[in-house]
């Protein structure tokens, strides 16, 4: 599933330290009080990101991000992440399985006990639908480690694996920002969203990877095997 999974857990660890950074920069406060944060810099900043997009709102940005809204929420991704789920174990993929289901269930149980602990407002007059604390982001975060979890466990490494990565970037970052955009989140909301959900995706995979190959070295479990004319290679290498 990964080709060099260390480096994967070295970028996961140093993603994991910036959201460590971002949760401190934030901090608890009243939930009246938001964007107000520990590091005040970062909600003053909140606070201006949050003037520019009243400033720059046009109709045809926003019902982009109304739909963006609509296909990052628990409506669409759970469905998706159920039915990935199922296809990987119909293909017998069990290492990119278990990755997957760690990198759901690790990122929402974070992503509640953040919410809950931290409890912070959201923006005022938000432009879409909003449930619960702002922090972080919910879409950020199911954006960012849905994105990366598919492409880890959906490609081989290579050259068409490392296009789809930019791919996932990239909706990953529309994603954050239509968030802002909509006034459901804060910019620190967002930021810290995707710190999770790929620190979390790319740990998951390197953790499993890893956890795999020791087995399979032991001979606790037979080398995986790729199903023939299978493109998707469930192998490590």
């Amino acid at each position: 599933m990964l080709t060099d999974h260390r480096r994967a857990l070295r970028f996961s660890i140093i993603l994991l330290a910036c959201l460590m950074f971002m949760l401190v920069a934030v901090g608890r406060h009243p939930e009246a009080e938001a964007p107000r944060t520990t590091i005040a810099f970062v909600g003053e900043f909140d606070a201006t990101v949050q003037r520019w997009s009243d400033d720059i709102r046009v109709d045809p940005v926003t019902g982009l991000f109304e739909f963006l809204s609509l296909i990052g929420g628990g409506l669409v991704t759970i469905p998706l992440r159920i039915a990935v789920s199922a296809w990987l174990v119909i293909r017998r993929r069990f290492v990119a399985f278990s990755a997957f289901v760690l990198t759901w269930a690790a990122s929402e149980v974070l992503l509640t006990w953040f919410k809950l602990f931290f409890h912070r407002g959201r923006p005022p007059d938000p432009l879409v639908d909003t449930v619960g604390f702002s922090f972080p982001s919910g879409h950020a975060v199911a954006g960012a480690a849905l994105a990366v979890a598919l492409v880890l466990v959906s490609l081989q490494p290579g050259p068409l694996r490392r296009k789809w990565e930019l791919a996932a970037v990239g909706f990953t970052f529309v994603m954050a920002l239509s968030r802002v955009y909509l006034s459901a989140h804060w910019f620190s909301d967002v930021v810290t969203g995707v710190l999770l959900g790929t620190g979390i995706a790319l740990g998951a995979a390197a953790l499993v990877t890893e956890i795999t190959k020791v087995l399979t070295q032991r001979g606790a479990i037979p080398i995986p095997e790729q199903p023939p004319g299978d493109p998707l290679d469930p192998t490590l290498s």
